[in-house]
This record gives structure tokens, C-alpha cells and sequence, in this order.
């Protein structure tokens, strides 16, 4: 492998909107790659949550990567559309699509669930994710390297009991990835999903930091560029025989009980 294993290559990354996530850490790995890069971001997302919007914005983080970007809420009717043809249009084909936009906050366990807060992960975590895929997949010429990277939660590995409806979302993504990947496999393109485990991206309060990092052998918490070495990775041409997997990237990370 060269060097710069994406020259040539154009790839789609949604979620980058904050310094410390794990969609501008990717982005960084894949614009070192030699990648050109379209962003995907939505502010207002992060805006309403605890941890608030990046200071510098996410016009600056693609700036800094030298990426093209569009803001969007891709559970607008036809948003994820515009979104892959935008991107299409504007480099000319998507070799790549990094599905890493997520809802979370405003969820909670059971007896606490109504069907707005279900609708509203699946209709961001799931529906926008299938959307994508779909639309790649229609953009996609066949060339080889397609490569498709969806990010799911390790709500297999152990209990979200506080997190019901992002958890039932994340599930259907990782439940999917071996389908999409039989179907468009014969296109040239390969289909996985990550679980990045807990990831220190600014979310979390002071007593889960110390809660969470006790599960960790090294105790650190994953930082946001442990994952994206992975997406990276799968990106690239040396994953090319690697397809319809669910990976977790999480440093040997015991849960409690």
C-alpha cells in the first residue's frame, strides 16, 4: 500500500460538526490518506444538548481539512438524497460514505418511552443511515473500492437500560450491515459497522468519566482518533476482502454490572 492510499478518492463523512468527535477525527485520518473530503454537518443537533455546539464551528473543522461541507438535518424529506447527490456533484463520484451521525440525549428506559422519542432516534440513527447507503449505492459506478462504514454501539455486548431508543436504533444498523453487504458486494463495494465503545468526546459527566474509565484495562477512555484509525482502515484498500462485519474498537473494555 502507498503512502496516500485515497489520491483520487472522495469521501463522504456525516456528523462532523465538533473538534472532539469521532467524524472529524476520521476526516483528519482520511484527508492524511491523500482523500478530498465532502462533510456533512448539523450544528443544531449538538447545540440542544448538554455538551453544546463547537466554538469554532464546523465551517472551520472543513476548512481545516480542506473539505467542502453542506449543513443538514437529513430527516428533511429528501436530505439524505440531497445530500449523496450534493457531494456527487461537487467531486464528481463518492467513493466512500462514513454514516457517523447519531442523535442522542432525550431518551430513556423503559416506562419512560413514547413513540416521538423512538420515531425521532430511528428517524435520524436508522432511516437517514438506510437512505444513504441507498443513494450511494445508486451514484456508485462500479468501481472497485466502494466502500460504505456505519457506525453502530455495542448494544449487543451489554446493557443501555438508560438509553432505550438510541440502543434499538444502533441494533438495527448493526443487525442490517451483513444484508447490505450481500447486496452490494457484486458493485464493488463493502459494507461494515463499527462499535467505537465508550469515546471521550465531551459528553459525559464527571462521575461516568471515573465510572467508565475503571472498565478500561489501560485507564484511559477511548479518544476519538481510536475509532477512526479503524474507520480508516476499512476505507482503504487493504480492507478490500473485509465486508459484512461488526467491529468493536474498544481496548478491551470490561462493563460493569
Amino acid at each position: 500500500m502507498t503512502d496516500l492510499p485515497q489520491r483520487g478518492r472522495v469521501a463522504l463523512v456525516t456528523g462532523v460538526s465538533r473538534r472532539a468527535g469521532i467524524g472529524y477525527a476520521t476526516a483528519r485520518r482520511l484527508a492524511a490518506a491523500d482523500a478530498s473530503l465532502f462533510l456533512h454537518h448539523h450544528a443544531p443537533h449538538d447545540a440542544d444538548q448538554p455538551w453544546g455546539a463547537d466554538p469554532d464551528g464546523p465551517a472551520a473543522l472543513a476548512a481545516e481539512v480542506g473539505a467542502a461541507h453542506l449543513g443538514l438535518d437529513l430527516v428533511a424529506p429528501g436530505a439524505p438524497e440531497h445530500l449523496l447527490a450534493t457531494a456527487a456533484a461537487t467531486a464528481g463520484h463518492v467513493d466512500i460514505l462514513v454514516c457517523n451521525h447519531a442523535r442522542s440525549g432525550g431518551d430513556g428506559p423503559l416506562g419512560t418511552l413514547d413513540a416521538a422519542m423512538l420515531d425521532a432516534h430511528w428517524a435520524v440513527n436508522t432511516r437517514s443511515t438506510l437512505l444513504l447507503v441507498q443513494a450511494f449505492a445508486a451514484q456508485h459506478d462500479g468501481r472497485p473500492g466502494g466502500r460504505v462504514v456505519l457506525m453502530t454501539s455495542g448494544q449487543d455486548l451489554g446493557p443501555m437500560t438508560g438509553e432505550i431508543a438510541y440502543a434499538a436504533s444502533k441494533a438495527a444498523l448493526a443487525g442490517v450491515t451483513r444484508s447490505l453487504a450481500d447486496h452490494l458486494i457484486d458493485r464493488g463495494i463493502t459494507v461494515n459497522a463499527v462499535n467505537p465503545g465508550p469515546v471521550d468526546t465531551g459528553w459525559a459527566t464527571p462521575e461516568v468519566r471515573d465510572e467508565v474509565r475503571a472498565g478500561f484495562p489501560t485507564g484511559r477512555w477511548a479518544e476519538p482518533d481510536d475509532p477512526a484509525r479503524l474507520i480508516a482502515w476499512l476505507a482503504s484498500p487493504d480492507a478490500d476482502w473485509v465486508t459484512g462485519q461488526v467491529i468493536n474498537s474498544e481496548g478491551g473494555f470490561r462493563r460493569w454490572r
